[in-house]
């Protein structure tokens, strides 16, 4: 094996994560019928908020509080409440991604593996746990206990320390998001494989190490490289 260490993006790198879905699960609660054109303006707000959080400009609270503000003020309820009963709602539907348990098992004693996502807290441990994937990495650094996103160079930089400032070359990135895994990734110096699911072109000058389109691709690259 190549990389003394593997660090994984979470969602939709390990973990399914359908927004709609668990947005679905969520307002059947409240028995709302949340429909297409509800989540169309959720991510409206939704998907620009994560953009200004990746590049510093807003902090997770102010993300968490923003997105949900509209549908806040129309149940009466705080926007804290809805962050959590949706947080809750991901983690009841989630599930690892078709490969994952399998290739995490498969690197047991080959590599030390980590977890460096821009997820929240309250539902990326709770996912850990009901997988069984906790004891299976060593250090899961979240951006919102952290106080920076991705590609920001200083969550990669303390990742590294935590795991005792290996030598770069021993490292890889693995996530599907160019912008904050990959070029994340480059920043700190460390090779970078993009989990490419939808056939993407590559933007913006980021070039992966590898590009794979499935785990078991990635798990016959991480096998055969060395």
């Amino acid at each position: 094996m190549k990389y003394q260490w593997i660090l994984f993006d979470a969602d939709e790198t390990l973990f399914d994560f359908d927004i709609f879905s668990g947005l679905k699960l969520m307002f059947s609660r409240f028995d709302i019928d949340f429909k297409a054109s509800d989540f169309e303006f959720y991510q409206s707000v939704n998907k620009q908020l994560w953009l200004d959080y990746q590049q510093g400009l807003i902090d997770a609270a102010q993300l968490q509080h923003t997105r949900f503000l509209h549908w806040a003020e129309k149940l009466n309820v705080t926007t804290k409440q809805l962050n959590s009963d949706f947080l809750a709602a991901m983690a009841d539907i989630c599930q690892p991604l078709p490969g994952a348990k399998q290739l995490v098992d498969s690197l047991k004693g080959k590599a030390n593996l980590g977890i460096i996502t821009n997820g929240l807290t309250e539902l990326q441990n709770v996912r850990l746990e009901r997988t069984g994937f906790k004891s299976s990495f060593e250090h899961v650094v979240i951006s919102e206990e952290f106080g920076k996103a991705k590609p920001d160079v200083s969550i990669f930089e303390h990742t590294f320390k935590l795991m005792g400032n290996p030598e770069k070359h021993n490292i890889l990135m693995v996530g599907d998001n160019l912008h904050s895994d990959i070029l994340g990734g480059v920043n700190a110096g460390i090779d970078t494989c993009w989990l490419n699911h939808h056939g993407k072109q590559t933007v913006d000058g980021i070039t992966p190490t590898f590009e794979v389109k499935d785990l078991q691709q990635l798990h016959d690259v991480l096998h055969s490289v060395s």
